[in-house]
């Protein structure tokens, strides 16, 4: 793949990961889009859980799977090292478009419903608060090496991509994964939690407690004891700094 295609379809790449993130944040609560986790094609109970599940469920895997390091492996005798990034981005892309629009909203019950005006601006205040912290934190860590842009650049101009290093930059020396909890503050700070945004919200965070896991796996895999100190001392997804 030539360097001025890689990096081209690195852009694309990055556009289509960014079109879909902020549309998540629109679908997660159900502003500004066409369709939302609370609108959409109706549809009855049975299916509505099955289809749903089956997104969510494809979304895990998907994310999950091809950020191993030993699907890695595999996937780079096929697709170039200089654009892996960013077909996993673009892919993680594509099932979220079908997420959205597949989505079977799921009305009743409603689990709760603040009624408090200055609760319920509170709760938007912290939605928000959630999406800043994850847009902040891709730029403390690399954003541009997290969404591939680095990597089709660096091809692009004949530089050596970088070497990983652990670095532990402003948030990341109270917490460990600030981005993740950016998006669980943004995934239950809402003034309506129907059923359906329920099981979305559910599905989400037990994907990123999950996925925290094979992370921190990798991590401590690359870094060593180097990692195992940090993770002792700083806290998972609640801030904490302490020395052991």
């Amino acid at each position: 793949m030539g360097a001025i295609f890689s990096f081209l379809y690195g852009l694309i790449a990055y556009s289509a990961c960014l079109g879909a993130l902020l549309y998540l944040i629109g679908f997660s609560g159900d502003v500004l889009v066409p369709r939302s986790v609370d609108s959409g094609t109706a549809a009855t109970l049975s299916e509505a859980l099955a289809i749903d599940v089956l997104l969510l469920s494809l979304f895990a895997v998907q994310h999950s799977v091809m950020a191993r390091k030993a699907f890695k492996r595999v996937w780079t005798r096929i697709v170039p090292q200089t654009v892996e990034r960013s077909t996993y981005v673009l892919t993680t892309s594509v099932v979220l478009a079908l997420l959205f629009w597949q989505w079977r909203p799921i009305a009743e019950p409603i689990v709760w419903r603040i009624g408090n005006a200055a609760a319920a601006e509170l709760l938007w205040a912290t939605f928000w608060l959630g999406w800043a912290l994850v847009l902040i934190s891709t730029f403390l860590i690399n954003h541009f090496e997290l969404f591939g842009l680095q990597q089709v650049f660096a091809r692009l101009t004949g530089r050596a991509v970088p070497a990983p290093e652990f670095r532990t930059p402003l948030l990341y020396r109270y917490v460990r994964h600030p981005l993740y909890l950016g998006v669980l503050l943004s995934l239950w700070s809402v003034p309506v939690m129907t059923a359906g945004h329920l099981l979305f919200s559910m599905g989400l965070s037990s994907y990123i407690l999950a996925g925290i896991w094979f992370e921190e796996r990798d991590l401590i895999a690359q870094f060593g004891e180097r990692y195992r100190r940090y993770r002792a001392e700083v806290g998972m997804l609640v801030p904490r700094r302490s020395r052991s």
